[in-house]
């Protein structure tokens, strides 16, 4: 783990012989004779899933302000892009310096305003625009044409129909304000309520689907991130359940042997405790 105390007499770390020195031990465990059976066995598809889960440790590590944990869980994260580089150098598709080559050209050349001659007076604003000029250009290179081509299809789907909604707003399918999204979430709700009640269960799926889409839409409206305020909303549930837990287990009780009336009037004694500390009382 890297040092965490800038004061330490402790001599700073060479980044690039870090960076080989990871990319020999990531060798040595995919190594068909001598390495790791787990690691020589994985492929490009069952590692997908742990990078996606170490980008999500990443950012629970940064919620929760645990710094000291942070340099771990980005070394975690960072083994994802050395294990996919080394599977890949291996079938003769690309190596490790082919994808930090990569991102470097990109970061360059979507930002001429540091690195080339565009003026870097411009409003937050114009910059935007640039942005989505630069981008076009890009992906008019990958023969994405369409509006929406390019939003990656293994985003959490809260995160990718706001990306969606985004792209769309920026060439005007949008509403103009938080009214028309509000009407569009009491139309949807009744359209969700008539299929729960006439339809089958697909139908209520989608309708369902389409009330969630909306949410996603009036969180982009708020300028609230959907996916860190259902985070937030999950662990508020964690932390007063737990508290229902702690009072039952203090009468030598389980939630099971409590029942609804009574572990509702404990959820309210927890949400009046958290407003209390907030408040400082």
């Amino acid at each position: 783990m890297a040092d965490q105390n800038p004061t330490d007499d402790a001599a700073p770390r060479d980044p690039a012989a870090e960076i080989q020195r990871l990319l020999g031990i990531m060798a040595a465990l995919r190594d068909p004779r001598t390495g790791c059976p787990w690691d020589i066995e994985q492929n490009f598809a069952s590692i997908a899933p742990y990078t996606i889960e170490e980008a999500h440790e990443v950012e629970d590590a940064i919620q929760r302000q645990a710094w000291d944990e942070l340099p771990g869980e980005l070394g975690d994260l960072l083994l994802q892009v050395v294990f996919h580089a080394q599977m890949a150098s291996e079938a003769r598709m690309f190596d490790f310096a082919d994808c930090a080559a990569a991102i470097s050209d990109k970061l360059i050349f979507r930002h001429p305003h540091v690195f080339g001659d565009e003026s870097r007076d411009k409003s937050a604003e114009q910059q935007v625009k640039d942005w989505e000029a630069i981008k076009a250009v890009e992906r008019a290179g990958k023969a994405e044409r369409g509006t929406l081509d390019g939003v990656a299809l293994g985003l959490p789907a809260l995160t990718r129909a706001v990306k969606l909604q985004n792209r769309a707003a920026r060439v005007g399918f949008d509403w103009p304000g938080v009214g028309g999204v509000l009407d569009k979430i009491t139309e949807e709700t009744a359209e969700l309520v008539e299929a729960r009640d006439t339809l089958g269960q697909d139908a209520l799926e989608e309708e369902f689907g389409d009330l969630m889409f909306v949410m996603a839409n009036l969180a982009r409206h708020l300028k609230i991130d959907p996916e860190l305020a259902l985070r937030r909303a999950n662990a508020k549930f964690t932390r007063r359940f737990a508290s229902i837990e702690t009072d039952l287990a203090a009468d030598g009780r389980r939630p099971e042997d409590s029942d609804l009336t009574e572990m509702d009037r404990l959820w309210d004694k927890a949400k009046a405790a958290e407003k209390a500390s907030a408040q400082g009382v």
